[in-house]
């Protein structure tokens, strides 16, 4: 069965190394809860989604 993702918001910061470990603590620890962290650079930002499985 294939899960459909939903976005739910985005925020744009400035760029941070660290924030890809950020993600990966929010993901591990809030997957039973059907939600799912995406991050992604453009240029010199840093693009954070939240996703609803």
């Amino acid at each position: 069965m294939e899960e459909k993702l939903e976005l739910i918001a985005t925020q744009t910061l400035p760029y941070n190394e660290d924030l890809y470990i950020l993600i990966d603590f929010l993901n591990r620890t809030l997957k039973e809860k059907k939600v799912i962290f995406g991050v992604s650079q453009r240029n010199d930002q840093m693009v954070v989604s939240i996703y609803e499985i």
